[in-house]
């Protein structure tokens, strides 16, 4: 089992997008069960709140739904809980390892370590959720 904790600055843009998007990845290749898929947030200024319309909007239009989707904020555990925690931009890494402490066990990343390298612009300012969505897949 794989455990991967996507984590964005409030859970209601880019980490719950990406977490949606790659559960929707792993049930399409029938691995699904392979894979506990969850996000979070590392501020608490958005815990209790569902993922932002535009988020909702731009993963409908791909036929992948949030429901149910409320923010979390990262915890310490989680670090034990997990096996990968795939932070959106440097600012999250920065605050992951506030959270976590001394990543020791090389869990932490950036998304696009995966890929090209950079950082996923957040829709919360930008308002180009096709943009995050392009960089997310």
């Amino acid at each position: 089992m794989i455990k991967i904790l996507f984590v964005c600055h409030g859970n209601i843009c880019r980490s719950p997008m990406a977490e949606f998007v790659f559960k929707d990845i792993v049930k399409k290749a029938g691995i699904e069960k392979d894979f506990i898929i969850k996000s979070s947030a590392t501020s608490t200024e958005e815990i209790g709140n569902p993922v932002h319309s535009g988020t909702r909007r731009r993963l409908a239009e791909e036929g992948i739904s949030v429901s149910g989707k409320y923010a979390v904020q990262l915890i310490k555990k989680d670090y034990s809980n997990y096996d990968y925690i795939i932070g959106m931009e440097d600012i999250n890494i920065r605050k992951i390892k506030m959270i976590v402490g001394e990543d020791k066990e090389n869990k932490v990343y950036k998304l696009l370590d995966f890929a090209d390298g950079g950082n996923i612009a957040d829709p919360w300012y930008t308002g180009n959720f096709d943009e995050t969505y392009n960089d997310v897949l």
